[in-house]
């Protein structure tokens, strides 16, 4: 861990990330839209693009910026009544809205996962952890038995839960903000994807757990050469822990640019949100205030 408080930078792209490699993911004038009261359509994602390798892409901005819209987008798993539209859309060479949807479905959980943001709403409150994990398992990896249930424990163990078997047997209201959000994790490494969307997965994380959970995502992609498309709030932990960065501001990209030079950013909306940050050797009083200019959400 740095000085600062901040995760230690990762141990480097992961297999197929350097120049020349075929990216694993093409987003090319994305757009989202949603029925509007008064008529026509709201569009919440507009115009965005980008390419991913086996890398880690950290996708930042304000809430209501379009970052959650945008991952929901590359899993099909928009609100009803959403309009989705690209000029292109393609993971590992597959046109993502024009393949039939059982194709899709059958992308969705195996070759391609999403961490939701709030486990106490993404997970079933009917079912225990266990079987959770399981599910995704039988339906994707053929496991059963034996070979399903260590499996299952193998990926609570693997996020940092103690006493795994304990942890699968209990219901989601049984457990913490932060033991969920780790189950919702395993549950989507368990089938070990190409592609992970991962929505605010270390929010509700104090931060010994965080760099466990971040040191596994880390080992998927430098190991097995997994994409990671990390959506979140916190400016320090995206620098120190992806490879690029994209700054979003009211449905748009306004700002690419290497994790590592963010500090480089020029765009005035990254610069103000780079500002606002606490700093404990440098005290603000008062503390600044983002200024927004109109002519950047058009």
């Amino acid at each position: 861990m740095s000085p600062d408080g901040t995760p230690a930078a990762p141990s480097g792209p992961g297999p197929g990330a350097g120049p020349g490699a075929a990216p694993l993911l093409e987003v090319e004038d994305l757009r989202v839209a949603y029925p509007a009261r008064g008529g026509g359509w709201h569009e919440v994602v507009r115009g965005v693009g980008f390419t991913l390798g086996r890398e880690r892409l950290g996708l930042v901005g304000e809430s209501g910026s379009g970052k959650s819209q945008t991952g929901r987008a590359l899993m099909g798993l928009n609100g009803p009544g959403a309009r989705v539209s690209a000029a292109r859309l393609r993971f590992d060479g597959i046109d993502l809205l024009s393949c039939p949807p059982r194709q899709r479905r059958a992308l969705r959980g195996a070759r391609i996962a999403m961490v939701l943001q709030d486990p106490k709403v993404a997970l079933n409150p009917v079912m225990r952890v266990g079987d959770q994990v399981a599910e995704g398992l039988r339906a994707h990896r053929r496991l059963a038995g034996a070979a399903l249930r260590a499996r299952v424990l193998d990926a609570l163990a693997s996020v940092g839960l103690e006493d795994p078997a304990r942890v699968a047997r209990l219901y989601p209201h049984e457990v913490s903000g932060g033991m969920g959000q780790r189950v919702m994790i395993a549950m989507m490494l368990a089938a070990e994807p190409d592609l992970l969307i991962a929505d605010e997965p270390t929010s509700a994380l104090d931060v010994a757990v965080q760099q466990q959970v971040l040191a596994v995502l880390d080992r998927c992609v430098a190991e097995r050469g997994m994409g990671l498309v990390f959506v979140s709030h916190d400016l320090r932990l995206v620098a120190s822990f992806c490879d690029r960065v994209l700054v979003m501001y009211a449905g748009r990209v306004v700002e690419s640019i290497d994790a590592g030079r963010l500090h480089e950013a020029v765009h005035p909306y990254t610069r103000g949100l780079l500002a606002c940050l606490p700093r404990l050797d440098r005290p603000q009083r008062p503390l600044p205030v983002l200024q927004r200019e109109d002519a950047w959400a058009r």
